[in-house]
């Protein structure tokens, strides 16, 4: 823990300081009532943590300065938010009370604090941080500037992680990439969700993260060359269209550019479009189109467009505001060059997102595609009992979609859609009861199955049956997290209903057992057999997938009560059972990879490496505590990382490599290259065996003169992993191999 010191007089004339440049970020300068409220909460919270520092040392009420000042600066909130955001961890790092802030502040600034404070330690849940997120994502209907604030508490988090220890630093990114990210696309704040993916790759993915920042610092000075050279002939055309504009090149983000890498299995020089264009015209908004489509056009008249990579936001935003006009063109070299043209107006709000919005609203013809928003987020709300891990998954399932397609209503009202829905996913986007009814879809006058994958352009006529109800079936054939929500919902009801016998025959037999307290006698059934499902419990009695005997069987009643039988423990056993198990030295692996688990070394627990992700020695790595499996080792860059970590990090415990050469780890390679007849496979084998290299498994499949093969092999580290992949890409005719993520 940080040593407690006091905030000195030289740290308190710095955070003044840091303050008063904070209020000169907003955006509109405050009034006097304005000012002296942000004042008084700046002091009280300054009083509050006077004693608590960050881990880096520096006074902790830089914090809630820094937050404050993101919020005015890259969001655009005012003064209320701002208070807000100064008061953020009060509540929960300190003495002072809700209470206390509702009467100092008032009942808004109180409800933005308390939907910004966790939730007390002790509360009882399988997941505390699943259920930390559902209260703040909740609050996105009470008061979007809540979310915001998080968001911007989450930033500030991520800009100074480099102070926290490597795998609390793992778990923090992780959930960022798992919820902030995706949210702060949703809400429209692009800037924030490059610099989260950024900031995340960084921590996730280190060497990949190095490596591409090297290349583009290497590259700057010829990228702002060919951006010179790209926009001089531009610049005539546009002059000509009449309209003020600004014209600028600027480098994709660094996360970005090693998605392209890793989709297209290619090296960073075979990158071309490691920037995008910006034009963006100043005009009213009746001549945006207008201007939109003029610029295009000069672009389009100087360079060679490419069809299919024209992206029309401006006749039909996105569906969380975005607006702006897409192109890919072939610029000087014959290298590809993105284009963005929009107005002033499309920026802020690609700047702002939901914060600029309300600025604009009801200026363009365009509906509120917030409120529709809200409207999903409301639905999936509605089951206040829903399981907090699920409910984060329906929310993402219904919110988090970056592809869309547009659909249309027999009445002529389009719906935009995300990539993938179902008709049966359309049917509960009109309304809950229309997809509870749903019995079939018509597309374009053709029935179609409830699993038809919809498509841009489809005319969509729904029919209903009251007959017709949610089945366990539906649960396979939805994406969105409301139409996923509201079956589950139909499904519980129908359960509930169904248990009824259930209860009462299990009541009758507390009664003639004398149990008085019936409902703690439930609960411990309920938590020992179906996971404190109620409903589970009593739906099974009436179905008779239980006796009540079979229910009963595991306790005994005493004084009235019902009591779990003691249980007889081995010496090993009954010691702390949340704690890592620990292995018997005896029972040691000889040439076990060394790990250091929590500081402890790894053969001290029972631990295995994952095989959802093998990790190898050199890789960065962390350590799950599962239920029944021991420990297990998962990479950082592991497909389950982002779940585990943002929905049980109580679970994770760090864990680091102690050099040894003792080990042998499996890694999956796949390769593809021009199958050049006979002698593939042996070329393969060869390379590999003369780099001393054992073969796992070699599987390959060759159709019209191209191959692709998948290969398991045992190295003892990432160097000698590294080492592999360039051996193997630099045979002829290979074109790429890649580790198995």
């Amino acid at each position: 823990m940080a040593e407690v010191i006091e905030t000195s007089v030289e740290e308190q004339t710095g955070l003044r300081e840091a303050y008063e440049a904070m209020i000169a970020c907003l955006i509109n300068p405050p009034n006097a009532q304005d000012s002296e409220q942000m004042l008084r909460a700046y002091e009280l919270a300054n009083y509050s943590h006077r004693y608590q520092r960050r881990k880096s040392g520096e006074p902790y009420m830089y914090h809630p300065i820094a937050v404050a000042r993101i919020c005015a600066e890259e969001i655009g909130l005012g003064p209320t938010a701002i208070c807000a955001a100064l008061l953020h961890d009060v509540v929960e790092d300190t003495p002072v009370t809700l209470e206390d802030i509702r009467a100092d502040f008032g009942e808004r600034i109180a409800q933005m604090v308390g939907g910004l404070t966790k939730l007390d330690s002790a509360y009882t849940n399988e997941s505390q941080q699943a259920a930390n997120f559902k209260k703040v994502l909740s609050t996105l209907i009470i008061d979007v500037r809540i979310v915001l604030i998080k968001m911007a508490d989450r930033l500030h988090n991520m800009r100074t992680i480099k102070s926290m220890p490597e795998h609390k630093q793992f778990k923090i990114a992780a959930e960022t990439s798992y919820i902030y990210a995706p949210l702060a696309h949703r809400l429209g704040l692009y800037n924030f969700r490059s610099e989260f993916l950024d900031l995340c790759m960084k921590v996730l993915e280190r060497d990949e993260y190095m490596a591409v920042a090297k290349k583009l610092q290497e590259t700057k000075s010829s990228r702002e060359q060919y951006i010179d050279r790209f926009i001089a002939p531009l610049r005539a055309g546009l002059d000509e269209l009449g309209y003020t504009y600004r014209i600028f090149g600027r480098p994709k983000s660094i996360y970005s550019i090693y998605n392209k890498i890793k989709k297209k299995q290619v090296p960073f020089e075979q990158i071309y479009d490691l920037f995008a264009v910006r034009i963006i015209v100043d005009v009213p908004v009746r001549k945006e189109k207008l201007a939109c489509w003029g610029a295009y056009s000069v672009v389009t008249d100087v360079y060679q467009g490419v069809p299919e990579r024209l992206k029309d936001w401006v006749t039909i935003p996105k569906s969380n505001g975005y607006e702006s006009l897409h192109t890919t063109v072939a610029g000087p070299d014959a290298r590809f060059v993105e284009v963005q043209i929009r107005s002033e107006r499309m920026n802020e709000i690609a700047e702002r997102g939901f914060a600029a919005h309300w600025k604009y609203k009801g200026v363009s013809n365009q509906p509120d595609v917030y409120e529709q928003w809200f409207d999903s987020v409301r639905d999936i709300l509605d089951d206040p009992n829903s399981d907090t891990v699920q409910f984060l998954g329906d929310f993402r399932a219904n919110n988090f979609f970056n592809e869309e397609v547009y659909v249309w209503t027999p009445d002529g009202d389009m719906k935009t859609m995300p990539k993938g829905a179902s008709a049966l996913d359309f049917a509960f986007s009109v309304h809950t009861e229309v997809g509870y009814h749903c019995q079939s879809v018509m597309v374009d006058e053709r029935i179609v199955p409830l699993s038809y994958k919809l498509q841009n352009g489809d005319r969509m006529k729904v029919i209903t049956n009251k007959q017709q109800k949610p089945n366990e079936g539906w649960l396979k054939l939805v994406t969105t997290g409301k139409a996923k929500a509201k079956i589950r919902q139909a499904l519980k009801a129908e359960r509930r209903e169904q248990g009824e016998l259930g209860k009462e025959a299990l009541m009758r037999k507390f009664k003639n057992l004398r149990i008085d307290d019936t409902r703690a006698a439930v609960e411990a059934l309920s938590k020992y057999h179906y996971e404190n499902s109620h409903i589970d419990l009593f739906y099974n009695i009436a179905q008779e997938n239980i006796s009540i005997a079979q229910v009963l069987e595991p306790f005994i009643v005493e004084n009235g009560k019902l009591i779990a039988k003691a249980v007889e423990l081995p010496e090993t056993d009954a010691k702390d059972l949340s704690a890592p198990r620990r292995r018997n030295s005896a029972n040691k692996e000889k040439g076990h990879s060394k790990l250091l688990i929590n500081g402890e070394p790894g053969n001290q627990f029972e631990y295995t490496m994952a095989t959802c992700c093998n990790p190898v020695q050199g890789d960065q790595v962390f350590a799950y505590l599962t239920a029944n499996a021991g420990l297990k080792i998962h990479r950082s860059k592991c497909p389950n990382a982002q779940n585990l970590m943002a929905n049980y990090g109580y679970r994770i415990m760090k864990a680091e490599w102690v050099s040894t050469t003792e080990s042998s780890f499996v890694v999956n390679l796949r390769m593809t290259g021009l199958d050049s007849g006979k002698g593939v496979i042996e070329r393969i084998s060869r390379e590999i065996t003369e780099m001393n290299l054992n073969i796992r498994s070699f599987s390959i499949n060759g159709t019209d003169g191209f191959f692709e093969a998948n290969i398991s092999l045992l190295v003892k580290n990432t160097d000698q992993l590294y080492l592999a992949i360039q051996g193997l890409k630099n045979l002829d005719h290979i074109s790429t191999v890649s580790r198995v993520e």
